[in-house]
């Protein structure tokens, strides 16, 4: 059972992939949905949204060239009770070959190395999928807070406005 639909289409300049929705956010049926999450806010501030998106108009950011999916669609919870089983690694490559997105932006370390299959470091990774070039951000989750830093959303933000896609 899907936790969430993805929000993909052909022609995407950015799709923003997490581990797996939070409790609150399985719970509102809305992608970044705790308050406490920075995902929404940081958005707007590093100008890939003109205002702040509400969670739950989360469809919204289409018009923006930004979709989402979770690497893990089918349970919720905080990255430390995702077991590796729950990710679906085949899934999501399919998908960013079908909709080849200009940049695929994991919001988390774990999501990035779950993917990857390596420890990743923040930033612009060296694997690509078709087209589409990988990057990875720190985890805008409350939980994450000490890992948090804006420096790669903002550097993500430049990178998306040179490719101009």
């Amino acid at each position: 059972m899907t936790i969430l639909p993805d929000l993909l289409q052909p022609g995407l300049a950015l799709v923003f992939c997490g581990t797996a929705p939070g409790t609150v956010s399985a719970q509102r049926k809305a992608y970044y949905a705790n308050p406490g999450n920075a995902f929404w806010p940081t958005l707007h501030a590093v100008g890939l949204t003109p205002h702040r998106v509400a969670s739950g108009n989360y469809a919204s950011v289409l018009q923006y060239g930004i979709g989402l999916t979770d690497l893990a669609k089918n349970t919720f919870g905080a990255d430390s009770s995702l077991a590796k089983t729950d990710f679906d690694r085949v899934a999501l490559e399919e998908k960013i070959m079908r909709f080849q997105p200009g940049l695929l932006a994991f919001t988390s370390k774990r999501a990035g190395l779950e993917f990857l299959g390596h420890p990743v470091g923040y930033g612009l990774q060296a694997e690509t999928i078709g087209t589409t070039r990988l990057f990875v951000l720190p985890s805008p989750s409350g939980l994450a807070r000490s890992h948090w830093t804006i420096e790669p959303w903002e550097e993500l933000a430049r990178l998306r406005q040179a490719l101009q896609c």
